[in-house]
């Protein structure tokens, strides 16, 4: 997404939020009478369960019914994503949708058992993470043009890690590579830990990894950030340079996470839960522990992520059908 769509955005998420109190009275005060369940496609103790359960605990005050987090992990989140699909679509099942759900997956792998258009509604963007490229300190590379110009001279002696084959730091660093025109081994992990372990060890010289990870490592000294991958400098790194700015004007990329329900959910359902969600993502207190967690809140309307993910979609399936990713 170009800055300018989200400047856009988040004009528009702000207007809405100011006429949320005018049709909130307008909602079914039949629904909800039990509690919801909120599925999320990954583990217990991670970045998308602390964000679905950050909103969710507002969520649940504003209701006046439990959320309550059903982690169903496994399958690049496509274990959760099916069964979100078979929900019963009468609003009592949410679900956590990032882009590897949504975008990713239906090009990467030969069988995908849901389909983001036709078994979901989206309800709305929730927030997003940066992106930043690291490398070991001791890599010999000192700034991205270093790096670049290192992986051109010679591509046989680097490789880079990432939290797995299709993740989004494993796509963003393949946009590098076809922007700035180089060649550099993936090394896949099971998960972000064990592959920023490998980098800090020095096994493996490079990594994209999301900077509410990245952060703490960034401050010890233990990884060095060439470039971060957002559409502009980040307030913790302003001495990091994007990647536009070191000469790759379309290497932008986030992790990014919305909620969708079942495609037949009622319409009036729908919009209740969309107006909640906004409301509960601009509590103060919601979007400063985000925030600390190193995420960027950006609420949305079902029709501004609906737009948001058709603009995804065309740039990131080019990019895995280019180069011929495919993940089994």
């Amino acid at each position: 997404m170009n800055t300018g769509f989200f400047s856009i955005f988040w004009r528009a998420g702000a207007a809405g939020l100011l006429a949320l109190g005018a049709s909130y009275a307008q909602a079914d005060p039949g629904y909800p009478d039990k509690p919801v369940k909120w599925l999320v496609g990954y583990p217990a103790g991670g970045g998308s369960d602390f964000l679905a359960r950050t909103v969710g605990n507002q969520l649940a005050e504003q209701l006046r019914q439990p959320v309550v987090i059903d982690n169903r992990p496994g399958a690049a989140g496509m274990i959760g994503a099916e069964a979100a699909a078979r929900s019963p679509a009468d609003g009592y099942t949410v679900f956590t949708a990032d882009n590897g759900i949504l975008i990713y997956n239906p090009v990467l792998y030969k069988k995908v058992s849901y389909s983001p258009e036709r078994d979901y509604a989206p309800l709305g963007l929730l927030a997003r993470v940066p992106l930043v490229l690291v490398a070991h300190p001791d890599a010999g590379l000192k700034d991205m043009a270093g790096a670049i110009a290192a992986l051109k001279a010679n591509p046989a002696k680097y490789s880079y890690a990432s939290p797995g084959a299709g993740s989004p730091h494993h796509l963003a660093m393949e946009l590098l590579k076809n922007g700035a025109g180089v060649f550099v081994t993936h090394i896949p992990y099971r998960g972000a830990a064990p592959a920023m372990q490998d980098v800090m060890g020095g096994q493996v010289p490079l990594m994209v990894v999301d900077t509410s990870t990245a952060m703490p490592h960034i401050k010890s000294g233990k990884l060095k950030p060439l470039a971060t991958f957002s559409a502009k400098r980040l307030p913790q790194l302003p001495g990091v340079p994007t990647a536009r700015e070191s000469g790759f004007k379309d290497v932008e990329a986030y992790a990014w996470q919305g909620v969708v329900v079942p495609q037949a959910t009622p319409v009036a359902v729908r919009e209740r839960l969309s107006k909640e969600l906004q409301l509960a993502m601009a509590n103060p207190a919601v979007r400063s522990k985000l925030t600390e967690a190193g995420w960027e809140p950006n609420p949305s309307d079902p029709q501004l992520m609906a737009a948001y993910m058709a603009i995804e979609k065309l740039k990131w399936h080019k990019l895995i059908k280019d180069q011929g990713i495919r993940v089994e």
